[in-house]
């Protein structure tokens, strides 16, 4: 594994490496609160058979962090940096693994690139209405009436109790590690954390209105489509897993026992997917 930074339109962004530089590209998208530290246990098991990076996006992890006034923090400007990350780090064809903020970020991509994605794994990776959870109805209300009281009030997502249960929510006692939302709660006392996150929160809507340009994606290319979903999320629920193959056929659906962020407690179960399918 090796561990590096490169400038990208003026700013650094952190990434983890790992495998042959001849192997078939392998890059990892994380998601909310997270960096690619959530790739910590996946990454030995693709080395061998890909080549496989994992970036911070911009105001996440080790990657450098503007203060929100300085920088448009929106999901089609972090798209914009990991778009040039590539360029950068000279990546053609890939497959990708797309994870919650992952999802929007990689999908973009792939529309803008449909002839470099290879195939696709979407853990809990959302693009449909169907998978938005109960909590994205009140999102939804505030987009539509942005006050600055709703705002402050969903910097409650930035708590550590709320962090803490984003990972354990639905998952069996005792399985998941401390490591990972340790550092996310480290990360999240971070310099202008809150409101740099808080502005995604709120350019969340335009990945929903993007969904069916996302969808359309999936049904013209009908890439390989590899779910493994932790069905026990109360976020992205069920029915955004199942969604993908009434528009692909070239989709493997898993559903996995475990919650939001299932690669924590399933990570072997998830790789030898992966491997089994495109090794």
């Amino acid at each position: 594994m090796k561990y590096n930074s490169v400038k990208v339109n003026g700013l650094n962004i952190f990434y983890r490496e790992s495998g042959n530089v001849n192997k078939p590209n392998f890059l990892l998208l994380h998601g909310f609160p997270t960096s690619s530290h959530m790739f910590r246990n996946l990454m030995p098991m693709l080395e061998n058979d890909f080549h496989v990076i994992a970036p911070d996006y911009i105001g996440f992890g080790q990657s450098e962090a503007p203060l929100h006034d300085d920088f448009n923090y929106t999901f089609e400007n972090l798209t914009n940096y990991i778009d040039e990350f590539f360029n950068v780090m000279n990546i053609n064809n890939f497959y990708m693994y797309i994870f919650d903020y992952g999802a929007p970020i990689g999908l973009e991509l792939a529309v803008r690139h449909p002839d470099k994605v290879m195939g696709i794994v979407s853990q809990n990776g959302n693009i449909y209405n169907e998978g938005l959870g109960p909590k994205w109805a009140d999102r939804k209300k505030y987009w539509e009436n942005p006050t600055t009281e709703l705002r402050e009030a969903y910097k409650s997502a930035f708590d550590p109790e709320t962090i803490i249960n984003q990972y354990t929510t639905g998952e069996l006692p005792g399985s998941i590690s401390p490591d990972g939302y340790s550092l996310d709660i480290f990360y999240s006392k971070s310099r202008d954390y809150p409101e740099r996150q808080s502005d995604l929160i709120f350019d969340y809507q335009n990945n929903v209105k993007n969904y069916p340009k996302f969808q359309k994606y999936i049904k013209n290319y009908k890439p390989e489509i590899l779910v493994t979903w932790g069905k026990n999320d109360p976020s992205f629920i069920t029915p955004g897993a199942l969604a993908f193959e009434k528009d692909n056929p070239n989709t493997e659906t898993h559903l996995l026992d475990g919650g939001h962020f299932v690669l924590e407690s399933h990570w072997k179960e998830i790789g030898t997917l992966i491997l089994n399918k495109w090794s």
